[in-house]
């Protein structure tokens, strides 16, 4: 890994100092100068660890797609430091990942997969090959935004998110990226799916954008931020309450957190087909957090499919891994999605959904 000698300056002029025969340092002094480093050393890795997972992209699917990173933008940041700054009130900037089938027919539409990723602060790994794979065999375009707060874009991207908030707007604007520029895309063949905070996503893509989809699919979604401070731990909750995110515990302001979960938003719901799916023995986003949310569509009259898995292996990926049981849950979805976006080769067995893979 390169390091530019501005920062290899800085550290060591912060050791120098620490260090320094003159004067002893301070112990407090001492442990900020190393958080300052060690904050500095883990944006760098998460960097370098995208650009490796970038050239993974292309090794893992790239004989079967086309693979592309844009960069475009959502709307202005939620939170300003400075409101007055020059540039304050500009668009938020950030890379989304395009992956398009080869064997496109150049002529043809084709339906489109908005697929945002889950994490607090994440991003859109290879964890997510086989599923991408799985997708573009069945003749599916896939649009993955690297919303703003996602990992491996430095500081300042990470110090962007808005949970809940206008992250789910990047989303959106990916997809409307796409319908914008590449004339392959089926507009009224869009479905959006995610896991875990990326479920929450997609549901508040269609709560807040009911026209714009045709089909959602939400695996183990984080749906009520409210109950999930009182089961995590305090470093979780600090992740929220950090000053350039929420800046406030749930208990001082219980009104934005409920704004921010999709189980106090469920009145928003209009006519979108959505499958939902948990997992009992999730140890991330526990059951009755999706349970809330289950409860809170039907008291709305909503109309959508669930299913409450009992203790499937696997956890909070249940669905994800590469058991015989997630490929089978798997095709349940493919086929939820089939029905309103009607790719070219659905898969309708985990024989099909093995051979996609390359998984005989």
């Amino acid at each position: 890994m390169k390091i530019s000698v501005t920062t290899f300056l800085t550290v060591f002029l912060i050791y120098g100092s620490l260090f320094s025969q003159d004067a002893p340092p301070k112990l407090e002094s001492t442990n900020q100068a190393l958080d300052q480093i060690n904050s500095t050393l883990h944006h760098r890795l998460d960097v370098l660890e995208k650009r490796i997972d970038d050239l993974l992209w292309f090794e893992r699917v790239g004989d079967i797609a086309f693979v592309d990173k844009v960069y475009i933008t959502g709307p202005p940041l939620w939170k300003e430091n400075n409101p007055n700054a020059q540039g304050a009130g500009n668009p938020t900037k950030f890379w989304s990942y395009v992956f398009i089938p080869k064997n496109i027919d150049a002529d043809k539409k084709y339906p489109l997969i908005v697929f945002p990723h889950g994490g607090v602060h994440a991003d859109f790994t290879t964890y997510y090959a086989h599923i991408v794979r799985e997708l573009i065999s069945q003749g599916y375009i896939v649009v993955a935004a690297e919303y703003r707060g996602s990992t491996g874009y430095g500081k300042s991207h990470y110090e962007k998110i808005d949970y809940g908030g206008l992250e789910t707007e990047d989303v959106y604007a990916s997809r409307n990226y796409m319908i914008d520029n590449y004339d392959i895309v089926d507009n009224n063949r869009i479905g959006i799916i995610g896991w875990s905070h990326g479920g929450l996503i997609a549901l508040f893509n269609i709560f807040n954008h009911p026209d714009d989809y045709q089909v959602a699919y939400a695996g183990v979604p984080v749906s009520d931020l409210i109950a999930r401070m009182g089961y995590k731990d305090q470093s979780y909750r600090d992740l929220y309450e950090a000053d350039f995110h929420i800046g406030e515990s749930a208990e001082e302001n219980v009104e934005e957190y409920k704004r921010r979960s999709p189980a106090w938003n469920t009145h928003k719901m209009k006519n979108t087909p959505l499958l939902i799916h948990t997992n009992t023995n999730d140890a991330d986003v526990n059951v009755l957090e999706v349970e809330h949310l289950i409860k809170s569509l039907k008291a709305d009259g909503s109309s959508f499919e669930y299913k409450i898995y009992e203790d499937v292996e696997g956890g909070h990926s249940f669905n994800r891994t590469d058991t015989k049981i997630a490929q089978e849950i798997r095709v349940e979805i493919y086929k939820f999605l089939t029905k309103e976006l009607n790719p070219p080769i659905p898969i309708t067995s985990v024989k099909e959904l093995r051979k996609a893979a390359y998984r005989f």
